[in-house]
């Protein structure tokens, strides 16, 4: 039996290229597309697929972690991959958190997702490779975060030191955000966190603590 795959993917040429690569597979059937949000649910219901190929941003409408979301309580059983531009810890944890059991990166190909699809089929669960590395890397940070709190010294995150390294190179957060495949929502939290974390009030404080710290390195001319 062939896994039933439905696509939730809103760039037409996207969502085709997906179709086009997902139907050379014998053990994969696409029963159903849909560039909009609103549409997902009835289609789920028409199409009764196994598996939704959900991308993370669909236009205006609701998120693909909102429409992930209302499937799975109208559809238990069904199983959801995200697949996004984005790897950042906060969108993969409100992903995973909405019940999703997979999520993909745009920038991988298709081989990965269709692991991804036979996994997650078979029960399994699938986080591409880079996004389990960034998870593990974020659980030591945190821990070794408690460890210097707890000696009274700010320790700043892997992704806090690229932001704070950026912004005093002096990057605007959108900027930023494409640099490190990140929301600018996400940057703006991290800046948040680490002007609070290391007392600074503005901009200024912080290029000085970059180059105190050899975070921005100035040219000897």
């Amino acid at each position: 039996m062939a896994i039933r795959v439905m696509l939730v993917e809103d760039h037409v040429v996207v969502r085709e290229g997906l179709r086009a690569l997902l139907t050379r597979e014998k053990d994969i059937e696409v029963v159903g597309e849909t560039g909009a949000a609103d549409d997902a649910l009835a289609l789920a219901e028409e199409a009764s697929p196994e598996i939704v190929v959900m991308d993370l941003q669909l236009g205006e409408g609701p998120s693909g972690v909102e429409v992930t979301r209302a499937l799975l309580e109208k559809n238990p059983g069904l199983k959801v991959i995200i697949l996004s531009m984005f790897d950042d810890e906060d969108l993969v944890f409100r992903a995973l958190g909405a019940g999703a059991r997979g999520y993909v990166l745009k920038r991988a190909g298709v081989e990965e997702l269709v692991k991804a699809i036979r996994l997650v089929a078979s029960g399994e669960a699938y986080l591409a490779p880079q996004i389990a590395r960034r998870l593990i890397d974020g659980l030591q940070e945190r821990l070794s975060h408690a460890r210097a709190a707890a000696r009274g010294e700010p320790e700043l995150t892997e992704r806090e030191k690229e932001v704070l390294s950026l912004a005093a190179e002096g990057l605007t957060n959108a900027e930023i955000a494409r640099r490190l495949y990140i929301s600018v929502k996400t940057v703006q939290a991290h800046r948040a966190n680490l002007m609070q974390k290391l007392g600074l009030h503005d901009r200024v404080d912080l290029v000085k603590y970059a180059i105190k710290k050899g975070f921005l390195q100035l040219d000897d001319d």
